[in-house]
């Protein structure tokens, strides 16, 4: 499994995720992970794809940072949006922009890579109760993500966005230089948050397998999901739909943003 939404905070911080927002989820060390190869291969786009959702760009004050010079930039500017430094703290700014592009162009997919998450991992341990075919998502595991919960819950939307906007080229030029060049990001942004918002419901309690060392989900359905998704159902169904109703604010915003915004977000729907 995957760790994952730090993207969505990432996203609504910057956008998202974010996610961003978004929340962040950090795979357990005895939780199933797969890790991607070291050159992973990308779909083949159009040689001129089209954009659904181009941003309205703010005008800018004062010219943006180089890409590979932008993290004390925009670790000021989460220091403005989030206030409480504990909450910035959250998250990991190194090489910022990219980690953000790379997890949220993951997020649709089978592996996300710890090493390019952009939010620190959750405190303690992956919850289990029960041994053997009787072993579950234990309920207390939800506990762990309540500093994400509170990122969420005191992360104003609309200033998260116009963050993000006003940062939009950086995230542009790194999602190029991961092999799209002829692809739009904000059309990722928006897609992945409509996959996380697709996360089935899942009943209670989870039931887990360890066919080797490494747990993973009994029901083989849930085991193919996205790494995304199965971060959604890994944090419990209290958390997942609070980061849902906080995608659906960011999604609202970014619709805003966009270009005949609502013409496209009905067409769309």
């Amino acid at each position: 499994m995957s760790k994952m939404i730090g993207s969505l905070v990432a996203l609504a911080a910057v956008g998202l995720i974010g996610n961003i927002i978004y929340s962040a989820i950090k795979p357990p060390a005895d939780l199933h992970l797969q890790l991607p190869p070291p050159v992973v291969e990308r779909p083949s786009e159009p040689a001129e794809a089209e954009i659904r959702y181009p941003l309205e760009r703010p005008l800018q004050e004062k010219p943006l940072p180089a890409l590979d010079q932008s993290d004390t930039t925009l670790k000021v500017a989460l220091n403005d949006l989030l206030l409480d430094k504990a909450l910035v703290d959250l998250f990991q700014t190194n090489d910022f922009v990219r980690h953000v592009a790379a997890t949220v162009d993951n997020i649709p997919r089978q592996k996300i890579a710890q090493r390019l998450m952009p939010i620190r991992p959750a405190a303690g341990t992956f919850a289990v109760a029960g041994i053997g075919e009787n072993a579950v998502i234990d309920p207390a595991n939800a506990a762990r993500y309540a500093p994400f919960m509170r990122l969420l819950a005191t992360l104003n939307t609309e200033k998260a966005v116009a963050l993000y906007g006003q940062f939009y080229p950086l995230f542009q030029r790194a999602y190029e230089e991961f092999g799209y060049p002829n692809s739009y990001f904000n059309d990722r942004v928006i897609a992945a948050i409509d996959h996380l918002l697709a996360t089935p419901d899942v009943e209670v309690p989870i039931k887990l397998v360890r066919p080797k060392v490494l747990y993973q989900y009994a029901d083989p359905e849930i085991e193919a999901l996205s790494a995304g998704q199965k971060a959604m159902i890994r944090i419990g169904a209290d958390n997942a739909a609070q980061i849902k109703a906080k995608l659906r604010e960011i999604r609202s915003e970014l619709m805003r943003q966009v270009k005949g915004g609502a013409r496209v977000s009905e067409r769309k729907n």
